[in-house]
């Protein structure tokens, strides 16, 4: 992989201090975006499961299916009108997407015992923030696997969607522990991403709606992760 960083500007110079810093800087406002989906996404899970009404309205009723595919339809969305969209829109767009995974988690919060829940959410957080952590810092090129990748990504998902009609237990748990490697691996992909093509959009107008997809990609990274996890660890609440 081409790094902007040596190629730009030598070790040191001013300009090179600037670009560490507004880097720093970008992906702060990342994590932060990230940081406040989550909050509201457990804040959304938190009150369904805590009113019965809710529960019967959003999680034991069909209208649970609109909350389940409509994630889908905003990243679509976004992807494809990113460029025509304004940064209010898509950011509108990314809390929309939280508030469905929060009925999402809702759901997992009232099939699953609590502290196994728990368990799932502070291993995911520990993973993500280590793979995370490792992308931005790694030498290594990680965009030779990313294919590879997102190949495995597509065969989770289609093989997700097959096993909702065998119901197989060992195909869930392949699922799950092939799923977890390729959103593990996705997430070191994804930060090295970001790392290596802010140069590309810095200082622009487009930078701080870049800032908002690229936050929406590591929290679908995340969401993955705890669910996998949660297929994994979780114990039911009978």
């Amino acid at each position: 992989m081409n790094n902007p960083y040596l190629n730009q500007t030598a070790p040191g110079t001013t300009a090179d201090v600037a670009i560490d810093s507004g880097l720093r800087a970008h992906m702060l406002r990342i994590y932060n975006y990230m940081a406040s989906a989550v909050l509201l996404s457990g804040i959304v899970s938190y009150l369904i499961v805590s009113s019965p009404a809710l529960t019967n309205l959003l999680i034991k009723s069909p209208l649970r299916w609109a909350f389940v595919l409509a994630p889908l339809a905003f990243v679509l969305v976004m992807s494809w009108r990113f460029e025509r969209m304004s940064k209010t829109a898509l950011q509108g767009l990314y809390w929309a997407y939280a508030v469905c995974i929060g009925v999402s988690f809702a759901t997992i919060l009232y099939v699953y015992t609590g502290t196994s829940v728990a368990r799932a959410f502070f291993m995911a957080a520990g993973l993500f923030a280590g793979l995370s952590l490792y992308g931005y810092t790694t030498k290594a090129d990680l965009s030779k696997i990313g294919t590879l990748l997102m190949v495995g990504m597509v065969v989770v998902f289609i093989a997700s969607i097959v096993n909702i009609f065998l119901g197989s237990s060992a195909l869930q748990f392949a699922v799950s522990v092939i799923g977890l490697i390729v959103f593990l691996g996705l997430t070191a992909w994804d930060t090295q991403r970001i790392k290596e093509t802010y140069l590309e959009f810095r200082g622009t107008e487009i930078e701080g709606k870049i800032a908002v997809m690229d936050a929406l990609g590591l929290y679908m990274n995340f969401v993955a992760i705890f669910q996998f996890l949660v297929s994994l660890i979780g114990q039911r609440d009978e």
